[in-house]
C-alpha cells in the first residue's frame, strides 16, 4: 500500500484553553488578596476605634464631673478637674513626649491649636492655669463646661 492511500488524517491541534474556570492559582490569588482586603479593613476600624476611646472615656468623666460640680458648686474643684481631665485625655491621645512636659502658656497654646480658636490663651479657658492659684474662683462656669465640652467633641 502506498502513503498517499493510507487514511490518514492530517495534525490537528487541541482546543484553546478558555478563561473560565480558572486554575488553582488564580482562586489562591485572588483568596489571598479578599483575606488581606479584610484584614486591612478590620485593623483600620480597630485603629479608628481604639484611637476614639480616650474621648469616649473623657466625655464620660466630663459628665461625672458635671453631675458632681451641681452638687457641689465648688468652681475651683471643677477648674482643677477639668484640667487634669483634659491633660489625660490629651496624653493619651498625643505622644507624651509632646503634652507630658507643657505647663502654663504652652499647654494653653496646645488646647488652643486642638480647638482652632484662642478660647484658652485669651478667653475663659485661661482659668485653667489662674484659678488653681487663687482663694476665690470666680469664673463663668456655664462658658466652662460649653468650652471643655467642644474640645472633647473635635
Amino acid at each position: 500500500m502506498q502513503p498517499q492511500q493510507l487514511p490518514l488524517r492530517d495534525i490537528h491541534l487541541p482546543e484553546p484553553i478558555g478563561w473560565w474556570p480558572p486554575a488553582l492559582g488564580w482562586w489562591l490569588l485572588l483568596g489571598t488578596i479578599c483575606g488581606l482586603g479584610l484584614a486591612l479593613f478590620l485593623l483600620r476600624r480597630w485603629l479608628r476605634k481604639r484611637r476614639k476611646e480616650p474621648k469616649r472615656i473623657a466625655r464620660r468623666e466630663f459628665e461625672k464631673l458635671q453631675t458632681e460640680y451641681q452638687q457641689q458648686r465648688d468652681p475651683k474643684m471643677l477648674v482643677e478637674k477639668i484640667s487634669i481631665l483634659l491633660r489625660r485625655l490629651y496624653i493619651s491621645s498625643y505622644p507624651r513626649t509632646e503634652v507630658a512636659g507643657l505647663t502654663g502658656e504652652a499647654w494653653l497654646e496646645f488646647l488652643d491649636k486642638q480647638l482652632g480658636s484662642p478660647q484658652f490663651t485669651q478667653g475663659h479657658g485661661r482659668c485653667l492655669i489662674e484659678a488653681p492659684y487663687q482663694a476665690n474662683v470666680a469664673i463663668n462656669v456655664e462658658v466652662l463646661l460649653e468650652l471643655c465640652q467642644t474640645l472633647m467633641n473635635k
